[in-house]
């Protein structure tokens, strides 16, 4: 991701972005960012999902930015992996903040029976979405060659296209097993396993004993591990997922409070304004004022 797209207020807000509004150009499925550098400016620095997954390798600047539950420094030499169902933030680029990176659909690569990026964990909930390279090299290498072959006109570059991503992830899949779980002792593991269950159940799910049960655990084990490493609660954790879910709802112009309301499962939406302002300070309604620049 090049400096283009620095973090300004931005015109139109779209909280789901589809692979097409990153370029002018017609994307397939598959667009590498350094393609076109004048890409329309859309609003990455309010939480949103994307319809495309996201490979990326540092190589010059920094940034700062939120995925999920979890807060990361981007520097030179750092793996950045986003999936679609994760909620974005990118809090901060530096000018001069440049990726190798590449942008794909579920639709490109599965096409032909090839293999859906879903099996890998690096793009399931909760996955550590920045992670340091030993080797950044080789990644900004493979980037570089797919991106070489989408400019090339030839009979079968989508299926070329195709099995160079594939290759691509099962590449990553062994470096990123390896770095997620590196040095981490029994409760940090604990920690992320339920970080990964709140990512994909708080909607629902808000209750200790759930989240317990599923760890195999006690509730008093579970909240004692997590005020050690953390410093928050479960409950901390659960209310900041569901508010960061609330926040992405809400800058949907085609769905109500009410609905919204409904969709994470509060009582009424009287019970969901008082938890939103509670959270935040400011009630659904002006959140959803505020998201229509």
């Amino acid at each position: 991701m090049r400096k283009s797209l620095s973090l300004q207020l931005m015109s139109n807000h779209i909280p789901t972005y589809q692979l097409g509004q990153l370029t002018t150009n017609d994307a397939q499925g598959v667009f590498f960012l350094g393609q076109k550098p004048e890409i329309p400016k859309i609003a990455i620095d309010q939480p949103y999902r994307s319809n495309f997954y996201k490979l990326g390798v540092c190589v010059n600047g920094h940034a700062e930015v939120s995925i999920n539950l979890d807060t990361y420094q981007v520097v030179p030499g750092n793996l950045v992996i986003l999936a679609p169902h994760v909620i974005k933030q990118w809090k901060y680029m530096s000018p001069e903040y440049e990726l190798a990176d590449i942008f794909f659909t579920r639709d490109f690569i599965t096409t032909n029976n090839h293999v859906n990026p879903d099996k890998f964990s690096f793009f399931w909930a909760g996955a550590k979405g920045v992670i340091d390279l030993l080797s950044p090299q080789p990644i900004i290498n493979s980037i570089r060659f797919l991106q070489q072959k989408c400019l090339e006109e030839q009979t079968y570059k989508d299926d070329v296209l195709r099995n160079l991503i594939n290759s691509l992830l099962y590449e990553i899949a062994a470096i990123y097993t390896a770095a997620s779980t590196a040095n981490l002792n029994r409760g940090q593991l604990l920690v992320a396993d339920f970080k990964r269950l709140v990512n994909t159940h708080s909607m629902k799910e808000r209750s200790l004993k759930f989240y317990a049960e599923q760890l195999f655990i006690t509730p008093k084990h579970l909240t004692e591990t997590l005020r050690e490493i953390t410093g928050k609660t479960a409950g901390d954790w659960i209310s900041e997922a569901v508010t960061l879910e609330a926040k992405v709802l809400l800058q949907s112009p085609s769905l109500n409070i009410s609905q919204i309301s409904d969709m994470l499962h509060f009582a009424d939406q009287s019970t969901f304004g008082k938890f939103f302002k509670n959270q935040t300070g400011m009630s659904p309604a002006a959140y959803k004022q505020g998201s229509d620049f």
